[in-house]
C-alpha cells in the first residue's frame, strides 16, 4: 500500500518511506490481534528496503469493528496507518 512519503532518520541517514505493509501475526478469532507492520523506502534500482518496522495490538470494539467490516484488508490498513500517524495515498 502506498503512502504519503515519510522521512525517517535511519543509520545516520535520512530515508524516505513510501509504502507501508502490515500483516496479521496472531488473531485469537473472538477478542483480539495483533499486525506486524514494515514502512519501506521505494527504489526503483532495487526491491523496496524496510525502514521501520514494528507490532501493533487490536482489542475492544477496533477487533469487532474490524471483524465486521466488508474489506477487513483496507480496514486494518487504515486502523494500523491511524496509529502510526501515516496517510494512505
Amino acid at each position: 500500500m502506498t503512502i504519503t512519503p515519510v522521512n525517517i532518520w535511519y543509520n545516520g541517514l535520512v530515508k524516505t518511506a513510501e509504502q507501508f505493509r502490515v500483516r496479521v501475526v496472531s488473531d485469537d478469532l473472538e477478542t483480539q490481534a495483533s499486525f506486524y507492520y514494515e514502512l519501506l523506502e521505494a527504489d526503483e534500482s532495487s526491491p523496496p528496503y524496510t525502514v521501520v518496522s514494528g507490532n501493533l495490538y487490536m482489542g475492544g470494539t477496533e477487533y469487532t469493528d474490524w471483524k465486521a467490516d466488508e474489506n477487513t484488508n483496507l480496514y486494518a490498513y487504515t486502523w494500523a496507518a491511524g496509529k502510526l500517524n501515516l496517510t494512505l495515498d
